[in-house]
């Protein structure tokens, strides 16, 4: 059987599917394939009992709120029915002594509660804030633009005329800061220090991590801007939302379509084979996928071995779900409205269960992600029922010990079904001393290892979110390699996309976006 489009698609996650959107808009026939039952990468929502909706990896879309392909697909979204819901207390920490610090939309408020901490640590704040306000055109260019494009060089020619070369040198250098660095010169207060710390985390770094404090301001400017949203009815409504603008425009979304290769025809890709044996002809193929997947199995490029081989991911993420009979009863008072509240005692806890990670060991205290989807979006479940969303960032792909010696270890380091639930048994331990009455509470819990997150999607490789490690070298105009260019891969017709490549990971679909305006969408 052979079937013809002009673009296929490889996978089906945010990036793949804003390709897809925007390009079915433009009047290209657009087929997109899934190996999985269920498209929507790492936007999935199940059911964690009888009219309760969960996300059991990704929830939160400030990064699509506040990027260029909502611009260009937020009215169609909407039109489907696709409504973003948030409070007005984005994030905000819990730490172990109770204190606690709440982070909203609004600025003046904000800098208050800083300063009430400690006095001088909000104005600090402030003058951070401005001070990244200042440069936010020429680094967002550069973090969600194309490096290769005429308008990043003009963006630069500009730059570099306004602030004089050394000045642009000065810029450039500055954002090279680590979180450590900017919080330890920033703020006086430890609990201050800790609203942030944990946020570099989500953006696959660590607090010694260059760049790190950079994105800490990044997150800090768009958590002030847009909150922390998430979407009505669970984020499968953005993947449904997504694929009917495909449909609409004659393309089409298969699932359960694993592709085995991709054609190749004298260096230019020619379409897709299935591993049903179907074959599809395209004259453009995007690959959603990670580099050893596209350069080792779909279109083999021995060209690109040395670089797969030296290719890093990053940690595993460990996913913790529940369902809460009645609302939480946090025992420090104003944190029941936080949509991404850290339990975190503070910087060097996060680099210690970071470091204790990144060596392989479950972290003994590991740094705990709270959702609260409920106090945003209320029909996740139903009146006097509560679902709680916990990520833990820090989690070994291959497991070699227990820092805190008390879990035992599989000799060959996998995740097993009883070390999952052992380490699920620790975070909620820490849990249970912040919240009255926790474990009555609780009518269900789901835990989900780095290695059931891999078998949810492949593109997580060891329970990595972020398509490989986030750091410098191989970011930027660096991802995935360090002679990468655009998303061109070497082959006229094939481009790769999804977070193993520029801009990086996060559900902002910047890949997509990018890949499709650059084909003329």
């Amino acid at each position: 059987m052979t079937t013809s489009t002009e673009v296929a698609i490889i996978g089906s996650g945010i990036n793949a599917l804003t390709a897809g959107a925007m390009l079915a808009k433009s009047g290209k026939r657009v087929a997109v394939f899934e190996r999985e039952a269920i498209a929507g990468g790492c936007m999935r929502s199940e059911t964690l009992a009888e009219g309760v909706t969960y996300d059991p990896l990704a929830t939160t879309f400030v990064l699509w709120v506040t990027g260029a392909a909502h611009g260009a697909l937020g009215a169609d979204l909407a039109r489907h029915g696709v409504e973003f819901c948030s409070t007005n207390t984005p994030t905000g920490v819990l730490m172990p002594d109770g204190r606690a610090l709440t982070y909203t939309t609004d600025r003046t408020t904000n800098v208050a509660a800083f300063n009430a901490v400690h006095d001088g640590d909000g104005t600090q704040f402030a003058a951070d804030l401005d001070a990244f306000g200042a440069d936010a055109e020429l680094l967002f260019g550069l973090m969600g633009g194309d490096p290769w494009s005429k308008s990043t060089a003009k963006l630069m020619a500009k730059e570099t005329w306004k602030r004089k070369p050394r000045g642009l040198a000065s810029t450039m250098g500055g954002a090279l800061q680590s979180m450590r660095n900017w919080l330890e010169t920033s703020f006086d207060s430890d609990l201050n220090r800790a609203l942030w710390a944990p946020w570099c985390l989500h953006a696959g770094l660590g607090p010694e991590s260059t760049f790190s404090g950079q994105m800490g301001q990044v997150i800090g400017f768009a958590l002030e801007a847009a909150s922390a949203p998430v979407i009505k009815g669970g984020a499968a409504e953005m993947v449904r939302g997504l694929i009917a603008i495909i449909e609409e425009h004659d393309g089409s979304v298969r699932t359960s379509a694993e592709v085995a290769k991709i054609t190749l025809t004298q260096n230019k890709a020619t379409g897709l084979v299935l591993t049903s044996g179907e074959e599809v002809s395209a004259s453009t193929v995007l690959a959603s996928t990670t580099p050893n997947q596209l350069y080792g199995t779909l279109a083999p490029t021995p060209a690109k071995a040395d670089d797969l081989r030296k290719y890093q991911y990053g940690k595993g993420n460990f996913q913790l779900h529940y369902l809460i009979d009645g609302d939480v009863k946090w025992n420090t008072n104003g944190l029941e409205d936080v949509q991404l509240l850290h339990l975190s005692a503070g910087l060097d806890a996060v680099s210690k269960a970071g470091n204790e990670a990144e060596r392989g060991m479950l972290p003994e205290v590991p740094t705990i992600c709270v959702g609260q989807p409920c106090a945003a979006d209320p029909t996740r479940a139903p009146a006097g029922k509560t679902v709680l969303w916990l990520q833990m960032p820090e989690a070994p792909r291959v497991v070699k010990g227990d820092a805190k010696g008390e879990i035992e270890v599989p000799a060959d380091g996998q995740w097993t079904d009883e070390l999952r639930e052992a380490y699920a048994d620790r975070i909620e331990a820490i849990l249970a001393q912040h919240i009255d009455g926790f474990k009555d509470s609780v009518l269900t819990r789901r835990a989900i290892s780095p290695a059931d997150l891999q078998g949810y999607n492949m593109n997580l490789v060891g329970g990595d979110p972020y398509g490989g490690a986030c750091s410098v070298e191989q970011f930027f105009l660096w991802r995935p390699f360090k002679d990468s260019v655009r998303h061109d891969t070497g082959i006229k017709g094939l481009y790769h996309i999804g977070a193993s490549t520029h801009p990086g990971p996060g559900l902002s679909g910047g890949s997509g976006f990018l890949t499709a305006k650059e084909l003329g969408a």
